[in-house]
């Protein structure tokens, strides 16, 4: 089962953006070895028949889904599918041993009745979905570590939550007066082919969508409240951007104390944020950019105070594909291997 000292790995669903960067990632973690590839319609390719460009290092067939062999092969599964699939798979594959990291929304609600609300399917796992633990390593990293299951979280939630998290624990806004405005790449609608993200419909363009009506809404709701220890509701409205990677969120909210300053808010991130190796704090007045994160596991912060108006302004910037998906993943095992929890994973950008 893999070489010595490596821990052998499968990714259900490899075909995918999200599949591609995991496997981006696993085959330079010296931890790990990748011994299963699986997939429906791709079934029998030669993974670099979809992606000839890692053809050099990936010399992988993608291969059938069957839950015995995987789990005969594999210790610890991903699985990067679109929702309503992996609650199907992961009961059996933890029946059978593995540990299973889920990149879809199917393991990240404790409320089936909300998670049917807004992704419906039937559903008959609440044993399961009580065993998950929310993919968050900055919020959640104990439990991580311990957890057989997790659900980790996406770009537009991650990057927003990373933003919220510190005010909610703290109690220093009036939850309900959160705002989060996010603007995404378009690798974050995934590969299938969609008309609106077409060159010549996305480019010198920018458009909001799901407004007021968003699926990622009560998944944010969930944790904020979990966070600030009471109901919250949230405004989140996201954008698509005319970039390939990327996620930029800005949130607005009311400060219970208008004698706050930036400073203030400031030490509160960066003591907050002191044992996330991930998260980046930036100096007083310097405001992140999509590009600094290109690339890596990072996530950028920055804090503002608008004292004519009492509200704190939180800018939160990530790759959509790596803190946002795969990587997130990667230190979520780190995790719960105990591992350096950046272990192979990327903290410099692709820059310019």
């Amino acid at each position: 089962m893999g070489d010595l000292g490596q821990l052998p790995v499968g990714i259900i669903g490899a075909s995918g953006y999200g599949g591609v960067q995991l496997i981006r990632l696993l085959m330079d973690h010296p931890g790990v070895e990748v011994v299963y590839l699986g997939g429906s319609s791709s079934a029998g390719k030669p993974f670099s028949e979809l992606y000839p460009h890692l053809g050099h290092c990936v010399n992988l067939t993608i291969e059938e889904i069957d839950l015995d062999k995987i789990a005969s092969r594999c210790q610890v599964v991903f699985l990067s599918l679109p929702n309503g699939l992996a609650y199907q798979m992961a009961p059996p594959l933890l029946a059978k041993g593995c540990k299973v990291i889920d990149l879809s929304a199917d393991y990240r609600f404790k409320n089936l009745d909300t998670y049917k609300t807004w992704y419906g399917g039937e559903r008959h796992d609440q044993e399961t979905v009580a065993s998950a633990v929310y993919g968050l390593p900055e919020l959640y990293r104990d439990r991580i570590a311990e957890a057989k299951l997790v659900g980790c979280p996406g770009c537009y939630v991650t990057t927003s939550l990373l933003a919220l998290a510190p005010l909610l624990k703290q109690g220093l806004i009036q939850p309900d007066t959160a705002i989060i405005d996010a603007k995404s790449g378009t690798s974050g609608a995934g590969r299938k082919p969609k008309t609106n993200l077409l060159l010549a419909e996305a480019d010198s363009s920018v458009a909001a969508y799901g407004v007021a009506r968003h699926r990622h809404t009560p998944e944010i709701e969930q944790i904020c409240s979990d966070l600030a220890g009471h109901e919250v509701m949230v405004q989140f409205t996201p954008h698509l951007m005319p970039m390939v990677r990327g996620l930029l969120a800005t949130v607005y909210a009311t400060l219970r104390d208008p004698g706050l300053v930036r400073e203030d808010l400031a030490t509160i991130y960066n003591a907050f944020y002191r044992a996330s190796p991930c998260v980046r704090v930036l100096p007083s007045g310097t405001y992140p950019q999509t590009k600094w994160a290109c690339g890596t596991n990072l996530c950028y912060i920055s804090v503002e105070v608008d004292p004519r108006t009492d509200r704190v302004i939180v800018m939160s910037v990530t790759d959509n594909l790596i803190k946002g998906q795969a990587g997130q993943a990667i230190q979520c095992l780190n995790l719960i291997m105990g591992w350096d929890e950046k272990l192979g994973l990327p903290l410099l950008s692709f820059y310019p």
